[in-house]
């Protein structure tokens, strides 16, 4: 079946409709949907024109994010982090000219396992005053993730590793991380569409087809969010991620 000039079989297209259903329930809360629904979309289009494609999905999605959430957000972390993400995706955008799909898939990979590491290991760490308070490791986080956002569109790991560090609780890690990615995704659209080409008119209007799916995500993360306490919100994270990375590596 051929829509907006991809072709595409009726399993792929399965795919691409639980993509969207996640990438909405990820921007309201569920941030592990989002790290599951990269590596399905790169199974299908590929590591670089799958980046490109989940971008306007992600533009969509983030506005309910920040509808919902908005005036949770700790913009103390915020300003460190924007423009540090900034040169992460310059960056990113340098170095994914030069790579092709199958390093995309690896770098995609590694992030995750990586993320799954650190958070562990943070939970069993256990006490704030162990954690890592200090503004380099926000400047680190913000290059990290504007780097791994723009790369495999996987920052979501990145962000968690840091709010769960610094204990914020569960709205206000979801407001934060909402208002994170509406910045940044929206920066991240002029080197898509001028230095990659990966964003056209065509998959503009194929997202835009996913807009019902991407809202019925997000309805349901808000429900799902408001059935966690704040520690098993914190382990559903953790948990999710850990999915997330199986999902890449098999």
């Amino acid at each position: 079946m051929t829509l907006f000039s991809f072709t595409l079989t009726y399993t792929e297209i399965v795919i691409i409709l639980c993509v969207a259903l996640l990438t909405g329930m990820a921007k309201t809360g569920v941030h592990g949907a989002g790290m599951l629904s990269v590596p399905l979309l790169a199974n299908v289009f590929g590591g670089q024109l799958s980046s490109g494609l989940m971008l306007p999905m992600l533009v969509l999605a983030d506005v309910f994010g920040v509808w919902y959430y908005h005036r949770h957000a700790s913009w103390h972390h915020l300003k460190i982090l924007f423009p540090w993400a900034a040169v992460g995706i310059v960056v990113g955008t340098i170095t994914g000219t030069y790579i092709n799909d199958q390093i995309f898939k690896l770098m995609m990979a590694i992030t995750i396992l990586v993320s799954v590491i650190i958070m562990l290991w943070l939970e069993r760490l256990g006490q704030p005053d162990k954690i890592p308070k200090h503004k380099s490791f926000a400047i680190a986080t913000g290059i990290a993730g504007g780097f791994t956002s723009m790369v495999g569109n996987l920052a979501g790991s990145v962000m968690s590793i840091y709010l769960l560090s610094v204990r914020l609780p569960k709205n206000a890690f979801i407001g934060t991380t909402a208002w994170f990615f509406l910045v940044v995704n929206w920066f991240k659209v002029p080197f898509h569409v001028f230095a990659w080409h990966t964003i056209s008119w065509n998959t503009v209007w194929f997202d835009l087809a996913l807009l019902p799916l991407i809202m019925l995500g997000a309805w349901l993360g808000i429900i799902i969010v408001k059935a966690l306490t704040e520690t098993m919100y914190r382990w559903f994270i953790i948990v999710m991620t850990i999915i997330a990375a199986i999902g890449m590596v098999i």
